[in-house]
C-alpha cells in the first residue's frame, strides 16, 4: 500500500476524534501528516490535549487563531491551500464540523484531492448554527464518509450521497474515552477545585448561549438558580467567560468558574458529576457512555441517539432547573449499554476502510 494521508485538526473535539484514527493508521503502517490549524491555540486548549491523547507533534501548526467566521475561514483557506499544495496528499481527513473542517474540505475540493470526513451525517436541522452549515457542505464534498450512528446514514441517503461512500464505523470520540477512562479520577478533580461530593458540570460555548448579551444573561440567571440545588463547576473558554461573567455568573454562590481544562481533568470532573449541563455535542456523547445524566441547553441536537438512548434531554432556560431537580431525585436512569458500535473500536474500523480505499485508488 502506498499513499499519504493528511489529517487536519483545529479544536479540542477534533483532537479527541483524531487520536484513535491516527493511532490505528500508524499501526497499519500508513504515511501520515498531521496539520494543526491553530483554531484552538493556547496551551490549555491545545497543547495539553496533544500530550494527554498521545497525538504526535503536528508536522505543521498554521497558527490561524480566532476571529469572526468570515475572517477565520478566509485565513484558514489561504494557509491550508499552501500546506496541501506543498504536501500533496492522496487523502485529506477532516473531523467534526468546525471552521477548520470546512476550510480543509473546500481547499481539498478545489485542488482535486479526495476527502474523508469523520463524523459524517450528523444533522441538527438548525441552519442558524454555523456547525450545521459546515457539516452539510463537507459531506457533499467527501469521498469517504464515516458515520457514528444509524440516523446519520439515513440523513446522507436523503441528501443523495452515494451509499458506497458511507461507512457506519462507530464513534472515535468514545474510543478515546474508553482508552483513558481508568485515568479519570473524580476525587482528585473535586479536591483540585474545592468541590463537594455532589456537584454538576456546566459547559457553554455556543454563540446562541454566550454571544448575545440577552442570551448570556438568561443563561447566567438560570445557572445561578441551579446553583441553589448543588455546586456547579463551570470551565469556560475565554469568550464564554467574558460574556457570562459580565452577565453575573462569575462570583455567584455555589458557582465555581474554572479555566479551560485538559482532557483527563475535564473528563474526571464529568465522570464524578451528578449531572452535566451543556450545549456541546461531544459532551452529550461522552456522558451517554459514562452514564451521567445530561441536560442540553439547546432546542435541537445533531446527536439524537443520546436522547433516544435516555441519558440526554434537551431543555430550555425555563425547563432547566425543574429538569435538574428531577435528575437529582433519580428520575433519569442510564441504560446498561451504549449506542451501537460505541465500543472503542471505531479507529480501527476507519483505518481499515481507509487502507482499502488507498489500495484501490492510489
Amino acid at each position: 500500500m502506498n499513499g499519504r494521508i493528511l489529517h487536519v485538526v483545529g479544536t479540542r473535539p477534533n483532537f479527541v476524534k483524531a487520536a484513535p484514527v491516527v493511532a490505528a493508521l500508524r499501526t497499519a503502517g500508513c504515511d501520515q501528516v498531521l496539520v494543526h490549524t491553530g483554531q484552538h491555540y493556547d496551551e490549555r486548549m491545545s497543547d495539553i490535549f496533544f500530550r494527554q491523547l498521545g497525538l504526535p507533534e503536528p508536522d505543521t501548526d498554521l497558527g490561524v487563531g480566532s476571529g469572526s467566521h468570515a475572517r477565520q475561514t478566509a485565513d484558514l483557506l489561504v494557509a491550508l491551500e499552501g500546506e496541501l499544495t506543498a504536501r500533496d496528499p492522496d487523502l485529506v481527513m477532516v473531523y467534526g464540523d468546525v471552521n477548520s473542517t470546512l476550510a480543509a474540505a473546500l481547499v481539498a475540493a478545489k485542488l482535486g484531492m479526495p476527502l474523508a470526513h469523520v463524523e459524517a451525517g450528523l444533522r441538527s436541522f438548525d441552519m442558524t448554527m454555523p456547525e450545521e452549515v459546515n457539516r452539510r457542505l463537507v459531506d457533499q464534498l467527501a469521498e469517504l464518509l464515516f458515520a457514528t450512528s444509524p440516523e446519520a446514514i439515513a440523513h446522507l441517503a436523503r441528501e443523495g450521497v452515494d451509499p458506497a461512500r458511507v461507512h457506519l464505523v462507530g464513534n472515535p470520540m468514545i474510543d478515546t474515552l474508553l482508552t483513558h477512562v481508568d485515568h479519570f479520577d473524580p476525587a482528585a478533580a473535586r479536591a483540585a477545585h474545592g468541590l463537594p461530593e455532589r456537584y454538576a458540570v456546566v459547559t457553554l460555548h455556543r454563540p446562541a448561549n454566550v454571544d448575545d448579551p440577552e442570551a448570556a444573561e438568561a443563561a447566567a440567571r438560570v445557572l445561578t438558580e441551579a446553583a441553589r440545588l448543588l455546586d456547579l463547576a463551570v470551565p469556560l473558554h475565554p469568550r464564554g467567560r467574558a460574556a457570562l461573567g459580565a452577565a453575573g455568573l462569575d462570583g455567584a454562590p455555589g458557582v465555581h468558574v474554572l479555566d479551560p481544562l485538559g482532557y483527563v481533568e475535564f473528563m474526571s470532573l464529568v465522570r464524578g458529576a451528578a449531572a452535566v449541563i451543556t450545549d456541546s455535542g461531544g459532551v452529550q456523547e461522552e456522558t451517554t457512555v459514562l452514564g451521567v445524566p445530561c441536560l442540553t441547553l439547546r432546542t435541537t441536537t445533531e446527536r439524537p441517539v443520546t436522547v433516544t438512548h435516555g441519558t440526554n434531554r434537551l431543555v430550555g432556560h425555563a425547563e432547566l432547573v425543574p429538569a435538574l431537580r428531577k435528575v437529582l431525585d433519580g428520575g433519569q436512569p442510564a441504560p446498561d449499554e451504549g449506542p451501537p458500535l460505541w465500543d472503542g473500536h471505531a479507529g480501527p474500523r476507519i483505518a481499515a476502510e481507509v487502507v482499502r480505499w488507498l489500495d484501490h485508488h492510489v
